[in-house]
């Protein structure tokens, strides 16, 4: 799909309410006009595939032409992953049962999967002599779905027990991930995990990006739920930036834990690369990914997979100050 045929598919689907929304933020914290604000969205639509919230989250109103053609917009990323992923493979990463049976020599935690031929006593079994268990749906991103249950949930037995999972739409049951102190020291009501991007490119192959996600209080780190993100030195593992949000609020430190957010060191964070390349290897029609990984006392583990990955975390204008987005560093990889 050419820039101008994204830009007409997108516009005849646009919220114009939510973009009309977006610019009044812009407008009050950029200090430009509506007008202004309106004119140069639809300009980076037709010239960098940019829709309204890549304007709003890297901030493209400060930034000459020279620094947007460093973003990684929405029509971008599209086009990466169609011609890096093969459709036939998704399913490997979209269903998250599978996504675990397919890559469990990293996967030591117990789970089970619900549905209608699940057996209610293997349920039980793995619930009774735990504190809490986590219900995901099978499919879907941002946190939405997922569940905290408590022994409270499964009293009554594994029949009832199942017959509530299905109720409130769970596919996979999981044991609790217990994340590493240090990881937990920055808050301890969410596992933080970090997103690890793998790009099998034709100029080389690695890891693309790495970003910590924080937790803000909640049982998700996503930034969808609140959370927010900071950019990892894929050499060290220590953060380079502040937190950021989606919102555009930045934390030096978080606000819950009074934990310094810059130069914190991820435990395990050569094991935790080396896990995201090696498991690269299993569907090499799968050519950009980016692992969800948890840091445990014994090291790194999966949370998940995407097949399709948000580029919404790797363009916060507030990991990028001097306005230079992250595009340049898939260049490294592939062309685009």
């Amino acid at each position: 799909m050419s820039r101008l045929q994204y830009f007409w598919h997108r516009l005849l689907r646009m919220d114009w309410k939510a973009m009309w929304k977006t610019t009044g933020i812009l407008k009050r914290k950029s200090g430009k006009s509506r007008l202004f604000l309106m004119k140069d969205m639809l300009h980076c639509a037709v010239k960098y595939n940019a829709g309204y919230m890549d304007y709003k989250i890297a901030e493209m109103y400060r930034l000459n032409e020279d620094q947007r053609n460093t973003v990684i917009t929405r029509g971008i990323s599209n086009d990466i992953v169609r011609r890096m992923n093969n459709k036939e493979y998704w399913h490997y990463f979209d269903d998250k049962a599978e996504f675990n049976e397919t890559f469990r020599e990293w996967i030591p935690r117990k789970w089970i999967k619900i549905g209608e031929n699940t057996d209610p006593e293997a349920l039980y079994a793995i619930c009774r002599n735990r504190k809490e268990m986590i219900g995901k749906p099978l499919e879907g991103s941002s946190g939405q779905g997922i569940r905290k249950y408590l022994p409270k949930d499964w009293e009554n037995g594994g029949a009832a027990f199942l017959k509530r999972l299905m109720e409130d739409g769970i596919g996979i049951l999981e044991e609790v991930v217990i994340q590493h102190p240090r990881m937990a020291s920055l808050c301890p009501t969410s596992v933080n995990t970090c997103r690890i991007a793998t790009l099998l490119g034709d100029k080389q192959q690695g890891i693309v990006y790495a970003f910590l996600r924080i937790g803000n209080g909640k049982v998700m780190d996503n930034v969808d739920c609140g959370g927010m993100a900071a950019r990892i030195d894929l050499d060290s593992g220590k953060l380079l930036t502040v937190g950021a949000d989606k919102q555009g609020n930045t934390f030096l430190k978080h606000p819950m834990t009074n934990a310094s957010i810059i130069g914190f060191e991820i435990p395990f964070w050569n094991e935790a690369k080396a896990m995201c390349m090696k498991a690269s290897e299993k569907f090499p029609e799968m050519r950009f990914v980016a692992w969800d990984v948890a840091i445990t006392p014994d090291g790194p583990t999966f949370i998940e997979g995407n097949s399709f990955p948000s580029h919404a975390i790797p363009q916060f204008a507030a990991h990028y100050p001097d306005g230079i987005g992250i595009l340049p560093e898939f260049r490294k990889f592939i062309d685009c």
